[in-house]
């Protein structure tokens, strides 16, 4: 009797995300590795910023922070530009941007990956297993700049849209969040399932 009600409190702990709280998100494991004590509160302050639990993504993400790179992620690794920071709160979106790929690289099988292309209208997931389509093409970049507007709607909130066409509008935001629930419960469930 105590592992289904477990597994009904680890739901309703995660159905929580589908709506953002009045306060700001909690965890999200991570150290630092180069920028200053300002480039890193700058990083603090753009997760704190979003509603979205990053608590979620098992395991402590590194993140760089360099000057002249690409902002990008690997599984337990982000890149940030530090030059991208000193733009403040314009930067913090990319910051999200790249924190919500390590939710995928850490939580999502093929089946999600396969649910959320088709539910964003991308046509495949990232560019590493099909190279050559556009940005907006991949549910990866879908799910990720969705997730960044969702959870972060405001006007300083440089993924903004500003048309359907957007790659944060592939999902109204309500519909999203509801969505991300799903998959995460689905996902706890999974895990209360096979553990012994």
């Amino acid at each position: 009797m105590a592992r289904p009600i477990a597994a009904l409190t680890a739901l309703a702990a995660i159905a929580a995300l589908a709506l953002p709280s009045a306060g700001q998100a909690v965890g999200g494991s991570y150290t630092f590795q180069g920028g200053t004590r300002w480039e890193q509160a700058q990083v603090r302050r753009a997760l704190d910023a979003s509603r979205f639990d990053w608590g979620v993504v098992p395991g402590t993400v590194r993140i760089h922070l360099e000057r002249g790179v690409d902002s990008h992620s690997l599984p337990g690794e982000i890149w940030v530009d530090r030059d991208l920071l000193r733009a403040g709160p314009f930067g913090w979106a990319v910051v999200q941007d790249e924190y919500a790929h390590q939710v995928d690289f850490g939580l999502f099988d093929d089946m999600t990956r396969a649910r959320l292309t088709m539910a964003l209208g991308g046509r495949a997931w990232c560019a590493s297993s099909f190279p050559g389509l556009r940005h907006r093409d991949y549910g990866c970049e879908l799910f990720t700049s969705t997730l960044v507007w969702a959870y972060w709607p405001s006007r300083l909130n440089a993924y903004r849209p500003e048309s359907r066409a957007d790659e944060a509008a592939a999902m109204p935001a309500p519909r999203f969040r509801r969505l991300v629930a799903s998959v995460l419960a689905e996902r706890q469930l999974s895990l209360s399932r096979t553990s012994p």
